[in-house]
């Protein structure tokens, strides 16, 4: 099996924490992550709802399923 080579992110993530940060200061990086991928997430939902013209009652219908 071989290895796979890491992406710029994985890079990325690795040199910042090759300082040793504080735990508080790991922390506030995964919630700043999370936010961040959180928003994307979002938007991208939110062009697909108008793509599609999905409606609120068709995500009440799904969540209901």
């Amino acid at each position: 099996m071989q290895g796979q080579k890491l992406n710029a992110l994985q890079l990325e993530l690795l040199n910042m924490y090759s300082f040793e940060p504080k735990e508080e200061d790991l922390l506030a990086i995964k919630k700043l992550l999370a936010h961040y991928f959180s928003g994307k997430l979002q938007k991208n939902v939110q062009k697909a709802i108008e793509k599609k013209n999905i409606t609120e009652e068709d995500l009440d219908s799904w969540i209901n399923e």
